[in-house]
C-alpha cells in the first residue's frame, strides 16, 4: 500500500512556528493554513517545536510532515491532506536546531498549544539551561537570538485556553528578561516589535480515530479527526487580515479589538466546563467517549443539569443565546462520527476544572448562596478520580491528592487559586466515599 509520505509536498517558506504537535493544532491552525495556501492567500509553511520531551514528532517526521485530517457530522465527509509542516523540531534532542528557527528571515507567526498550565512563570528555570522547563522560558530564548540577530518581531497567537493568553504570554517573556538581566533594549524590542494577540479556540478535534477501516488508500499512521464546527476569535488591534485573510478563505475567524472576553466565557464554561464537569463521573463509570456519554440515560441527564440548572444561571448573556449555544454543544457532542475519548479530555484536569468548572461553581454560590448540587457531585468524582484511578497530570499533582486528606487537597490554593476547604462537607455529602 502507497504511504502519505510518498505524496508530492509543495515547498513553501516558514513563516509559522509552532509549539504543539498534537491533534487540536493540526486540526485547528494547521488546517487553516492549509486551506489559506490551498487559496493561493498565504504561501507559508510551519516549522512544528516538540514543547516536551515526549510526543509525536518523530512520528510527523516519518510522514515527511504530511497527514490527512478528516471532518465528519451531519454535514457529511470532507478529507484534505495537510501538507503545511515542513518539518519538526525537538529542543530536548536538539537544543540549537530550535534556536536556529529563531534566525529565519521568513518567520512571521508563533502558534502554541501547550494547555492550560503551559504559559507560566518560573525562577527555576536558568538561561543556560539545555532546554528550561516552561514554554515562556524556552520562547524567551528563541526571541533573544532573534532580537540579537536584528530580525523583525513576530505575531503571537497563542491557543491555550486561559484568560487573555498573549498579554500573560508576554508578561511571562517579560518576567524572564528581567530574571536573566537582559537589556533594555531587548526588554523594548519584545513591548514595541512583536504582537502579542489574545486569542479564543473552539472545535472538537479527536486524534486519530481507532478501530475504524477508513478505506483512505494510502497508509497514515498521524490521521486526525474533527467535527466541522471551528471558531478562532482573535483580539488585537493589528490588521491580522492583511497577512492571514482568514475571511476570504471562508474560515469562521473573528478578529476583533475588544469583544474577546465574551466568546471566551461563553466556551470556556458551558463546552469546555460540560467536558471536564463530567470526565471523571464518566470514567469512573466506565465509558470511553463523549458520545457514550450522551448515550448513557444518567450521565446525560448529569450533564444537561449542569448545564441548564447551574452554569447558564452564573452567566450575564441573554438565556436565548446561552440556550442556543448550550444545545449546539450537546448536538456537537452527540455527532456520529466523533470519538472523543475521555481519556484525552482528563489531561491535567486539575488546572482545566480550576479554569473551566471553580468559576460557575463559586458564582452560583454567590448568586443562590448555596453550592451547585451536580457541579459539586462532578468535583467530587474528579478528587475521587484522581485518589484512585490513574490520571494524566503532574505526578507532583497527583502524588499530593493521592496522598493528603480531602481537606488539604481543598485548602491547596496552588491548584485552585483560593481556599476551598469550606467544601469539604458538602462534597463528602455528594460522594461519601471521599470520607
Amino acid at each position: 500500500m502507497q504511504n502519505i509520505k510518498d505524496f508530492n509536498k509543495t515547498g513553501r517558506p516558514v513563516k509559522v512556528v509552532q509549539f504543539g504537535e498534537g491533534g487540536f493544532l493540526r486540526g485547528f491552525a494547521d488546517w487553516m493554513l492549509q486551506k489559506l495556501n490551498d487559496e493561493g492567500l498565504f504561501d507559508g509553511s510551519v516549522a512544528v517545536v516538540q514543547p516536551i520531551k515526549q510526543g509525536m514528532c518523530d512520528m510527523l517526521t516519518e510522514q515527511n510532515g504530511l497527514y490527512t485530517h478528516i471532518i465528519r457530522g451531519a454535514e457529511g465527509v470532507e478529507k484534505t491532506v495537510v501538507d503545511v509542516i515542513d518539518h519538526c523540531v525537538k529542543p530536548y534532542d536538539n537544543f540549537e536546531e530550535y534556536l536556529s528557527l529563531a534566525t529565519l528571515p521568513s518567520l512571521r507567526f508563533v502558534v502554541s498549544n501547550t494547555t492550560e498550565s503551559g504559559i507560566v512563570f518560573s525562577d527555576k528555570d536558568n538561561e543556560g539551561d539545555i532546554p528550561p522547563s516552561t514554554f515562556p522560558a524556552k520562547l524567551t530564548l528563541f526571541l533573544k537570538r532573534r532580537f540579537d540577530d536584528g530580525l523583525n518581531g513576530l505575531v503571537f497567537l497563542p491557543c491555550e485556553l486561559i484568560d487573555k493568553n498573549g498579554d500573560n504570554l508576554k508578561k511571562c517573556i517579560l518576567q524572564y528578561a528581567n530574571l536573566w538581566s537582559y537589556s533594555k533594549d531587548f526588554v523594548n524590542w519584545i513591548e514595541n516589535n512583536n504582537i502579542f494577540c489574545n486569542t479564543l479556540v473552539d472545535r472538537i478535534n479527536t486524534g486519530y480515530p481507532k478501530d475504524e477501516d477508513l478505506n483512505l488508500g494510502y497508509e497514515d499512521k498521524m490521521v486526525n479527526t474533527s467535527e466541522f464546527f471551528h471558531l478562532w476569535v482573535i483580539e488585537t488591534s493589528y490588521d491580522l487580515e492583511k497577512e492571514l485573510p482568514f475571511s476570504k478563505a471562508g474560515l469562521n475567524v473573528i478578529v476583533t479589538k475588544d469583544a474577546l472576553e465574551r466568546y471566551r466565557t461563553r466556551k470556556v464554561r458551558i463546552l469546555n466546563g460540560a467536558h471536564t464537569s463530567m470526565v471523571a463521573y464518566a470514567l469512573l463509570s466506565g465509558l470511553e467517549t463523549v458520545k457514550e456519554c450522551m448515550e448513557n440515560e444518567t450521565v446525560s441527564k448529569f450533564l444537561k443539569d449542569c448545564l441548564f440548572e447551574e452554569i447558564i444561571p452564573t452567566l450575564d448573556l441573554s438565556k436565548e443565546e446561552l440556550t442556543d449555544y448550550a444545545n449546539s454543544v450537546l448536538t456537537r457532542f452527540d455527532n456520529p462520527y466523533i470519538k472523543h475519548y475521555l481519556a484525552s479530555i482528563s489531561l491535567n484536569s486539575i488546572s482545566k476544572f480550576k479554569v473551566r468548572v471553580l468559576p460557575s461553581v463559586l458564582e452560583y454560590k454567590r448568586r443562590f448562596g448555596s453550592y451547585p448540587k451536580n457541579l459539586v457531585f462532578g468535583f467530587s468524582k474528579l478528587i475521587e478520580f484522581y485518589k484512585t484511578s490513574t490520571p494524566s497530570d503532574d505526578e507532583a499533582v497527583i502524588e499530593f491528592i493521592k496522598n493528603n486528606s480531602l481537606k488539604s487537597v481543598l485548602a491547596n490554593e496552588d491548584f485552585w487559586g483560593t481556599d476551598l476547604s469550606d467544601m469539604e462537607e458538602v462534597l463528602t455529602n455528594a460522594n461519601p466515599s471521599l470520607r
